[in-house]
Parts: structure tokens; C-alpha cells; sequence
């Protein structure tokens, strides 16, 4: 019977904030849209109404839009003579220019199809800096083989490492040539997706030229075309045959289409490769963003990218002043892309030595250090994005750099809010994590060694964990069965992490990443530079030699318990054989034995046995029914600690190296300071300190040591025939 529009309505804001909104966490509730958002999604209802319209008014409508924002865009992003593509997914806009090339340059294609590429196989050259995935979805949705794309590398000798190398491509198109391939097109980067490199794309636009290809530009550095000083790199993408441009990312706002510029003069070619279209709701894609254009404005619109640029300055210029930082941006005056990551520092003989090594192929000290050196940007990299969440920090994995901290702010600043007290917030967090780094990277090595010299404890080396390091206690056991190994192994090193955890420490104790780690394992996270390792370790041994102590004894308990048991069994029942004899016959008989019971009673001391657990052995309960308290026996051994816990000073926490030097300098002066109070207790009262003593004087100061000295025998001599005063009630009474 259908649902009227409340409960429909009603329906899709549950699906949107759940039934139980008020439980929910804020980072899952709806991004705050401003105005100029609530514009673009305007639009999109604006799109669905129109559409209703009569054709001839829809007709006109769509016209007007499509021009005004095409002609917007062109003078914007200072690309003259454009068409414009407006489309969902920012890798369609490519999609539709490699269609319009092959309809170009193939004018059989039409009629024969994939005859005519058969003979003339197309190659499409994209860089190997490239989005990932994007050759093969090209050739996927193109229906071309892989073999039709040609991944050319960056540069490895001159400029950067991220650009594109031009004589290595020229060399490929020329082999293509020759083996009768026909180059095609040439997708280049102005700011690659990882490190926001721009590649030159002056000299490829001359090689494309020179070979009839067709020019491809996209990336992030697009952006700055608005601005009034453009850099002569990202200047050159004006002259190119397409570009790409993501303006939702870009001014922050949500759900309008990515734009895709062009120059060509068939319009034909362009209806049959789908760039335009003669349905006039198609065109209505353009909406939301001419109605958005038109709410920022020109100033609004390079407002936006300007303060990006600002953010990415801000930021290097605070990352130059700091030590163990290194950055990869491509033009330090003009950069949108902050590239950054934590390295090691080595003094002259580390490089000297680190030198020698990166000589060798593979050296495995030189891969082990950059393994640990990315698990630890990893771990920075996640740190940052955590604590300052506005500034939009996010992890990249680059090819000859390794794990980098990328700060992106066309990307998202509009959209998340990104200010300059963000940046410096950044900055301030940045600053306290480097010590953490650094602290823990020093004492990775100290730790692994004192762990290695020692027996009871196993490294564990795993680079992909950013911390101190990981340990497994070992389990000595004569047992041959591996599965039951295995259990205690794990119940051991399970209860030492639940030990460690209960200390007071600023020490991270965990079982490891949920997937990937090492099992029955203890990990100990960051550390700072006052940690003390050979305490730390001894505390990890202490501990897990307790818990073994203790496992053992616990698996010994029901064995002796068990032969304790049948030893009391059998005295107990010797007892009784006793004790009737004692008591003869006739008091066995049960009225004869009551009224012989009345008339002489017979008294038996009750002899019972207790099970000493700390002893192993059995005990009469004799002494017990005389003194009426049941005895403690043997005192259990004293839990085994670390020496060095028990000089801790109060009120500092586990595993801190104390000053050395303050507590020698306190010990010497107390015990120096204890010396001339005792000097001065043996000097007569009458005595000034720098008087010395005569004859006469000597003579009385020895009188009154022999009194002195008789007076303490005489009180020696009635405290030991005297009880000490710090007896119990229970003693004196006993002694009594």
C-alpha cells in the first residue's frame, strides 16, 4: 500500500545516523557543510527539478550553464580555446580522452574496429610515479591488451627523483616506432600523487609534437594556475592538449564532478568518444559547480588556493629549523606538497662505515635500518594524524625515499578547516615526538644486547615494530610434548605482560599488531632517553622466573598434596588402632562404655595432622592444642625482585635512570656531616671547637669515658635479664 513521506523520510535519517544517535561518536556524524556547500548540494535536487522541464526551456537552460561554467574554468585555469568534460570519477574524464585519440588517429576505427588496432598495435605512456592502478583500469575499460601500456621510469641521475625521465622516454617511443607500434598518447604529472612533483613538461610537450601524440596533464599543482605567480613548470600544462581537475578537493565542496579540459576541433569525434553529449540532462552535471563558482567568485575561488600555498610554506619553513628531519619538496618557494620523514643521524665514522656498506649490494645492516627507519615514520606519521586531526597529515610509501609524513592542503584544507594554528600545533607535537624517535632508536641497539647476553630471555627481532623491542621469556622444560610446551610457553608470557602492565611506568607493554606479529611474545613500544635498560631487563627476568617458580610449584601441588594425603590417612589410622587400645575394650560396648566413661573419664589429647604446603611435609597438631595458635611454620622465600627497583627514590617510577652524581654527592655528605657530630660528642662541653684540649683536661675527659663506660655495662648487663619492649601481648603472656 506504500509509506507516506514522514516515514520515509524517517527511514533515511536512521540509515543515516543510526537508530541510536545519541550513543554514536561524533566521528561518525555528518561533516559540517558551510553555505557554499549547502550550494553544491543544491544543484543536484536543482538538476532532478529542471529536468522535468519542456524541451525547447531545458534546452536553452543546460546551454547557458554549460558555457558559462566552461568559459569560468578556461579563464580561471588560464586554459584559452577549451571544451570542458564533466564527470563522477576523476579517471573517466582519461577514459574519454584516450577514445577521442584513437578515433583521431585511427579513421577506420568506426567501421572496423579492433582490426585496425591489430595492425598498429597503440601504446599509451604513463609515468611510473602514476596513481596506482591506473594503466591497467585504462586498458580494462578500453578493451586494449597491457602490453599497450608503457610505464617509463623517473629520473635516477639528474633533477628529481619523481619526474619523469624524458631521454629514457624518447628512446621508448623511438623502439615502439621501430617495431611498427604507434605511440598514442603521453599521460604526464603536474605533482605526482605521492610527492607532489611536476614533471617537465615543456620537453614532453615538444616529444609529443615531434612524435604527433596527444598530451595528458593532471595532478594537484593544477591548482595553481589561479594564482597570480605560477611557477614556469606548472605553466607549461597551459599548453597542453587535456588536463584534469579535481575543484571538489580543491575549494572543499562536496559532490560536484571533476572537470576535464580539452582542445579539439571535430566535434563529431567528440560526440563518438562520449566527451559531449546530446541529451540535454547530461549537461545538467555542470550544475552544482556554476552554482558554486558563482558563490565564491573569482576572489573566493584564489583565496582558497592561496591559503593552501600558505599552510605548505608555514609548515616547511618550521621543518628546516628541526634536527632529525628531512624534507622532499620540489621548489622550496612555491610548493603545495610537504614531504617529510624522521632519518638517523651518524657521525663521521657512521658514514665512513655506512658508506663501505651501501657499496655492497643489498647489504642487510643498510635494509634492516631503512625497514626500521619507515616503521617508525609509519609510526610518526599516525601519531601526528591523531593528535593535530585539522592538519590532514597522512603516510606515503615512495620508491627511493621509502615511508614519508605527506601534508597536502589543496587537498584537504577546504575541507577540513586547516588553519595556521594547526600548522603550528603540528609543528609543536612534531617536536616532542622527535626525542621519543631518537630515544628509542638509540636504545633499540643497548636493549637487544642485554637481552642477547642473558639466557632466560629470547629477542625477538621484528623491523616492523615501532619500539624498544620484542622479548619472549623461555621456558625450560623437560617435557617432550610440544603442544603442552607450547600452552605453558604462551600462559607465562601472557601473565609476565599482565605483571609488567601492573608496574608504574611510563613503559608500553602489549601482545603486538593484531595481524602479523610474533605470538606468545611481550612488546615494549616507545621509550625515552632516562630509561634504564639493564633494569628493565632484569625486572622482565625477575618477573618471568617468578611466574615459572610459580607454575612449577603449582604443578608439584597436586602430586604432594596427594601423597600428604595417604601418609595422613594411614597415621591417623594408626592412631585410632592406638588410642582404642589405650582405652580397652570395654569402653567399645556402647552402654557399658558410657557409664564407665561417667565413672572414669578418660582423657586423650586429640592428635590430628596439618599439611605444611610451604614444607611438603606432615605435622602433628600437638604444640597447636597447647599453645591454642596454630604455628606458621617456615617463612616462603622472599619474591624475586631486581636490585636496582629497591633503590628507587620515592615517587619515581619504574625503569628511570637516577642521577648518579646527586646521590653520590648526598651520600658522602651525610656521611661526612654523621663524622663531626661525633667529634663533636667526644669534645668536652667546656671546649671550644678550636680550642685545644691540656693535660688536665685529658685527664677529666678520660674520668668521665671509664664512668660513662661503666654505666652502659651496667644497663647491658639488666636488659639482657629484662624482656625487649617490642615483644607482642601473645610473647609477654607466653613468657608469663
Amino acid at each position: 500500500s506504500g509509506q507516506d513521506m514522514v516515514s520515509i523520510l524517517q527511514l533515511v535519517q536512521n540509515l543515516m545516523h543510526g537508530e541510536e544517535e545519541e550513543e554514536t561518536s561524533q566521528s561518525y556524524r555528518l561533516q559540517n557543510v558551510g553555505e557554499q556547500g549547502h550550494m553544491a548540494l543544491l544543484g543536484h535536487s536543482l538538476a532532478a527539478y529542471i529536468s522535468v522541464l519542456d524541451r525547447e526551456r531545458l534546452r536553452k537552460l543546460t546551454t547557458r550553464i554549460l558555457s558559462d561554467t566552461t568559459l569560468w574554468l578556461c579563464r580561471l585555469f588560464r586554459y584559452e580555446n577549451g571544451s570542458a568534460y564533466y564527470h563522477e570519477d576523476d579517471r573517466e574524464g582519461l577514459l574519454k580522452i584516450c577514445r577521442l585519440v584513437i578515433h583521431t588517429r585511427y579513421e577506420d576505427y568506426t567501421l572496423e574496429g579492433f582490426n585496425v588496432l591489430y595492425t598498429k598495435q597503440p601504446v599509451i605512456y604513463i609515468s611510473s610515479a602514476a596513481r596506482t592502478g591506473l594503466g591497467q583500469a585504462l586498458c580494462n575499460q578500453l578493451g586494449l591488451p597491457l602490453s599497450c601500456m608503457c610505464r617509463v621510469p623517473c629520473n635516477t641521475m639528474f633533477g628529481s627523483q619523481h619526474q619523469m625521465d624524458v631521454a629514457l622516454l624518447d628512446r621508448l617511443i623511438k623502439d615502439d616506432v621501430e617495431s611498427g607500434k604507434l605511440p598514442l598518447l603521453l599521460v604526464a604529472n603536474a605533482g605526482t600523487p605521492g610527492a607532489g612533483h611536476t614533471d617537465k613538461l615543456g620537453r614532453l610537450k615538444e616529444l609529443c609534437e615531434q612524435y604527433k601524440m596527444w598530451l595528458h596533464v593532471e595532478g594537484v599543482n593544477l591548482a595553481t594556475l589561479a594564482l597570480g605567480y605560477v611557477s614556469s613548470s606548472v605553466l607549461a600544462a597551459t599548453k597542453c592538449d587535456s588536463m584534469t581537475l579535481t575543484l571538489g578537493s580543491w575549494l572543499g565542496l562536496p559532490a560536484v564532478p571533476a572537470v576535464t579540459l580539452y582542445r579539439h576541433e571535430d566535434p563529431s569525434l567528440s560526440l563518438a568518444a562520449g566527451l559531449t553529449s546530446s541529451q540535454p540532462v547530461e549537461k545538467l552535471r555542470a550544475l552544482p559547480l556554476w552554482l558554486s563558482l558563482q558563490y565564491l567568485g573569482h576572489d573566493g575561488i584564489v583565496e582558497r588556493i592561496k591559503h593552501a600555498s600558505q599552510l605548505s610554506q608555514r609548515l616547511l619553513e618550521n621543518l628546516k629549523n628541526l634536527d632529525f628531519i628531512k624534507t622532499s619538496v620540489e621548489d622550496e618557494l612555491s610548493s603545495p606538497v610537504v614531504v617529510f620523514k624522521f632519518f638517523r643521524e651518524y657521525s663521521n665514522r657512521d658514514q665512513t662505515s655506512h658508506a663501505a656498506q651501501a657499496s655492497t649490494i643489498q647489504h642487510p645492516i643498510i635494509s634492516n635500518e631503512r625497514h626500521i627507519c619507515d616503521t617508525f615514520n609509519q609510526w610518526l606519521g599516525e601519531q601526528l594524524a591523531q593528535l593535530v586531526p585539522a592538519s590532514g597529515v597522512d603516510v606515503v610509501e615512495l620508491e627511493d625515499e621509502g615511508t614519508c609524513v605527506r601534508f597536502s592542503p589543496l587537498m584537504t584544507s577546504a575541507v577540513l578547516g586547516t588553519e595556521i594554528q594547526d600548522i603550528d600545533h603540528l609543528v609543536d607535537c612534531l617536536k616532542m615526538k622527535i626525542p621519543v624517535l631518537t630515544s628509542t632508536l638509540q636504545l633499540r641497539e643497548e636493549f637487544e644486547q642485554e637481552v642477547r647476553g642473558t639466557a632466560s630471555l629470547l629477542y625477538i627481532e621484528d623491523l616492523a615494530w615501532p619500539g624498544l623491542g620484542v622479548v619472549r621469556y623461555n621456558y625450560h622444560s623437560d617435557e617432550k610434548n610440544d603442544d603442552k610446551q607450547e600452552k605453558e610457553l604462551e600462559k607465562i608470557n601472557t601473565e609476565l605482560l599482565k605483571k609488567l602492565n601492573e608496574l608504574e611506568s611510563d613503559l608500553m607493554f602489549s601482545l603486538g599488531p593484531e595481524f602479523g606479529g610474533q605470538k606468545n611474545c611481550v612488546y615494549i613500544g616507545m621509550v625515552t632517553e632516562d630509561l634504564d635498560v639493564s633494569e628493565l631487563v632484569e625486572t622482565i627476568i625477575a618477573t618471568g622466573r617468578e611466574i615459572e617458580e610459580n607454575s612449577r610449584l603449582l604443578e608439584n601441588m597436586t602430586e604432594v598434596v596427594r601423597k600428604g594425603i595417604q601418609e595422613a590417612q594411614l597415621q591417623l589410622q594408626k592412631a585410632n588402632e592406638e588410642r582404642l587400645l589405650e582405652e580397652g575394650l570395654l569402653r567399645q560396648i556402647p552402654v557399658v562404655g558410657s557409664v564407665l566413661n561417667w565413672f572414669s573419664p578418660f582423657q586423650a589429647l586429640p592428635k590430628g595432622r596439618t599439611f605444611n604446603l610451604t614444607a611438603g611435609s606432615l605435622e602433628s597438631t600437638e604444640s597447636m592444642y597447647v599453645s591454642k595458635a596454630q604455628g606458621t611454620g617456615s617463612t616462603p622465600p622472599p619474591t624475586p625482585t631486581s636490585s636496582l627497583a629497591k633503590q628507587r627514590l620515592p615517587g619515581q617510577k619504574a625503569f628511570k635512570r637516577s642521577l648518579r652524581s646527586s646521590d653520590g654527592f648526598s651520600e658522602t655528605s651525610s656521611i661526612s656531616h654523621c663524622e663531626d657530630l661525633e667529634k663533636q660528642d667526644q669534645r668536652p662541653p667546656n671546649l671550644s671547637p678550636g680550642q685545644e684540649q691540656g693535660p688536665l683536661e685529658r685527664e677529666r675527659a678520660e674520668e668521665q669515658k671509664e664512668v660513662a663506660q661503666a654505666k652502659t655495662d651496667t644497663e647491658d648487663i639488666h636488659s639482657d635479664k629484662s624482656p625487649p619492649d617490642c615483644t607482642t601481648a601473645e610473647d609477654q603472656a607466653s613468657q608469663r
